[in-house]
């Protein structure tokens, strides 16, 4: 695989966002890895720290709040934000829609994603649904697993 190319890979259904794998961190020898998020109002991850990777994200498309430690930043088309490993962050998206791109440092959070993320079966977004408490564990276990830890609720809850 050239270190400048990837190819196409299927869309993924992560949660209740889309997620394309743009450069899967396999693809070179600097782990970068390159995903690109589709989300609708409201969508939250959990508050989480990254243990080994830096994450940046850099917004296509909508309006995106992200909190770093206590620091709040409402983000647009154009904008870049960083997510340093070890500090705990989230956001939310504020605008009907958005489309992000995220890079990371390493292999943790694609290998996550992918964990438990299912294929994505039609275009757009998954039919939303509420996380169940067995959702939230499997979540917890895999982030785990890969050097990610939930420290905090999503935003807006």
């Amino acid at each position: 695989m050239s270190h400048l190319t990837a190819a196409p890979e299927p869309g993924l259904w992560f949660l209740n966002s889309r997620v394309e794998v743009r450069r899967p961190s396999a693809a070179g020898p600097d782990g970068l890895s390159i995903l690109e998020h589709f989300m609708a109002q409201g969508d939250s991850p959990p508050t989480h720290v990254h243990r080994d990777e830096d994450e940046v994200f850099h917004i296509l498309e909508g309006r995106v709040r992200f909190r770093v430690g206590e620091v709040e930043q409402v983000a647009g088309p154009g904008e870049t934000l960083v997510g340093p490993r070890g500090a705990p962050h989230s956001f939310i998206v504020e605008s009907p829609t958005a489309r992000f791109i995220t890079v990371t440092t390493g292999a943790a959070f694609e290998g996550a994603v992918r964990d438990i993320a299912r294929p994505a079966t039609a275009p757009g977004l998954p039919a939303a649904q509420a996380p169940t408490a067995e959702m939230v564990t499997a979540l917890a276990d895999t982030f785990a697993r890969h050097g990610i830890d939930i420290v905090g609720p999503p935003l807006g809850e």
